[in-house]
């Protein structure tokens, strides 16, 4: 399938933890000795059931905002994800669309090259403790995908897990990346990628780029892509 026959511009939506960064959580739960911190969408797809549980936690745990910051600061993102990142936004348009929360992503933001993230934000009373989180809208993955394509942007998205699977519903083209066994069995309709290479040959075929040496150049080194490559997606867009 080429997205570019469609003659419009194409948008990249993408998940952040799991597709670009390590789960924050497991990485604050492996700081903090708190196991149960470790669970995820993947292992409980309901997201106010899972926020509630890990607020009551915290809570339990007198664990601040500031601590799980501090975890969050020593974080790096996964090998390859900048230079997968900096050659689709040379290529495309890429937006992340996350259920974290601006408290918390501000460190890994800067270190992915700033690139344009939707996420949610955090209630803190006076002691740094999170009381709450407020969601900026409430499915707001799947309706970031429905306002884009009202926007006249066809839409690429990617994700990993249970929270990512409306947003692929609505997408032009939805795929999975480095997703756990269950969501691959209940969501067999989408393809699945655990490596940034083939994510990008597969992202560059849908981007109408063929078999360009540059689109083809797997993420290494720290380099991007750029050059001719991007001319001939953003022309395609325009035409």
């Amino acid at each position: 399938m080429n997205l570019k026959s469609s003659n419009l511009p194409t948008l990249i939506a993408m998940d952040l933890e799991g597709v670009f960064t390590p789960e924050i959580w497991i990485a604050v739960a492996e700081k903090t000795g708190v196991a149960e911190l470790r669970l995820t969408t993947r292992d409980i797809p309901n997201y106010d059931t899972l926020m509630k549980n890990r607020l009551r936690l915290l809570e339990e745990h007198g664990l601040a905002l500031h601590d799980i910051q501090a975890v969050i600061g020593e974080m790096q993102p996964l090998p390859g994800a900048v230079e997968l990142l900096n050659w689709a936004r040379s290529v495309s348009q890429l937006i992340i669309l996350t259920d974290s929360y601006y408290e918390f992503i501000a460190p890994l933001k800067a270190k992915l090259g700033n690139p344009t993230i939707f996420c949610n934000s955090l209630e803190v009373d006076e002691r740094n403790h999170i009381t709450n989180y407020r969601l900026r809208q409430r499915d707001g993955k799947k309706q970031a995908v429905l306002a884009f394509k009202g926007l006249g942007f066809r839409v690429i998205a990617g994700g990993d897990s249970y929270n990512d699977v409306a947003m692929l519903r609505e997408a032009d083209h939805g795929l999975l990346f480095r997703p756990p066994a269950n969501v691959v069995a209940e969501f067999p309709q989408y393809p699945v990628f655990t490596g940034y290479a083939e994510l990008q040959a597969h992202l560059a075929k849908l981007l109408g780029l063929g078999s360009s040496p540059a689109a083809s150049h797997a993420p290494a080194g720290g380099r991007s892509t750029r050059g001719d490559v991007s001319k001939i997606a953003f022309n395609a867009a325009a035409d």
